[in-house]
């Protein structure tokens, strides 16, 4: 067997202190191993194809004051909105035409999004189109989750942001007379039919490397079918956005909010949980416009995330400031991401793309 193979067997069921060894590895050469095998555990499970997701936008009001989220409830400097359904399934059409798999409806938690109102229009996608739909939603109550799940949603993404209850009660406070407990809304969730995606934030103040590899076992512990990492990025009008946060965090402990940190916990990720769709995300190529992605992409990543969010809304959704792409059209989006997806010689998918649970045995192409 060549060389090349046994490097991929030095990544098989990895430990903590091996993934946390390689978060903190500096060596070059040995980093230019994790991308490429990497890179082959993603050919290996999961193709060549990228697929892609249109991304609505579709409100930005939250009634939550997460500590790093410019939709915070706190932040009055923002214009609110939400689309209509007309507006939402116009874009959804868009998809379609542009021949994407899959439509993701985004907000924050918004409880003017009613049950009633957004199964209304998931009958219509489901009914007018053969996309999947996925949700973005928060924290809802099982109730909606199950109506939402008959009318037709295939996914929901809810990212834990952080394994480390005491970061994620710091980050996320909970509701008055509610306590927030994303693994258990994700287990159940998993247990309605969802397929479920989750993610984590890379460089929080306050996260530490043992915390980051504990996220990296969590997503294999729960068998997320979609995973998403992306670099915490300040936004000014937030408490950890302010340049005084405080950290009790030494220096050489303190997680990296930085471009490589990134790529590093999407390697291990795809190595961890080879059979999960992952994204190279938006935020990633906002910290580098010119191949940001495609890095991504090269590293792990199968899925890309167009927006087809109305320019006039799109602005208004400031999770964080200076977004990837926040002033092109839906058209210019598409045409950009496919032409970076062949500059990189892989193929744009076709369908929903959803995650294939038998694993291909075959030995990689080595060539």
């Amino acid at each position: 067997m060549s060389d090349l193979f046994d490097g991929i067997h030095e990544f098989e069921n990895l430990t903590r202190d091996a993934i946390l060894d390689w978060l903190r590895e500096d060596d070059e050469t040995k980093l230019e191993r994790l991308w490429h095998a990497s890179n082959l555990v993603r050919r290996r499970f999961v193709g060549d194809d990228v697929h892609l997701r249109g991304l609505i936008e579709i409100s930005n009001h939250c009634v939550r004051c997460c500590g790093y989220c410019g939709l915070r409830f706190e932040n009055k400097k923002i214009e609110r909105y939400r689309m209509s359904a007309d507006e939402i399934l116009a874009c959804a059409h868009q998809a379609l035409q542009m021949g994407y798999g899959t439509v993701v409806m985004q907000s924050g938690e918004d409880y003017g999004i009613t049950r009633d109102w957004l199964t209304g229009i998931i009958r219509r996608i489901k009914k007018e189109t053969p996309l999947a739909v996925t949700l973005s939603l928060g924290e809802r109550s099982d109730e909606d989750f199950k109506a939402w799940r008959e009318a037709g949603a295939d996914r929901y993404l809810l990212r834990f942001e952080t394994s480390d209850p005491d970061l994620y009660r710091f980050i996320h406070p909970s509701l008055p007379h509610r306590e927030s407990d994303r693994m258990a809304i994700l287990r159940s969730l998993r247990e309605l039919g969802y397929e479920i995606g989750s993610g984590i934030m890379i460089g929080i103040p306050g996260q530490n490397y043992r915390s980051v590899a504990g996220d990296i076992e969590s997503f294999r512990s729960l068998d997320l079918d979609m995973i998403g990492v992306g670099p915490y990025i300040p936004h000014p009008d937030t408490p950890l956005g302010m340049p005084d946060t405080p950290t009790a965090l030494p220096d050489d402990e303190q997680v990296p909010h930085s471009e490589e940190m990134t790529y590093r916990v999407l390697a291990m990720t795809r190595l961890v949980c080879p059979e999960a769709n992952i994204p190279s995300t938006t935020a990633l190529a906002t910290l580098n416009k010119a191949s940001g992605r495609e890095l991504g992409l090269q590293r792990g990543a199968n899925i890309v995330m167009p927006n087809l969010t109305p320019s006039q809304y799109r602005v208004k959704y400031e999770i964080y400031p200076d977004k990837a792409c926040i002033n092109e059209t839906a058209q210019c989006c598409h045409i950009c991401l496919s032409g970076r997806i062949e500059s990189i010689s892989r193929s744009i998918g076709k369908g929903q793309g959803g995650r294939k649970r038998e694993r291909i045995r075959k030995e990689p192409d080595m060539h």
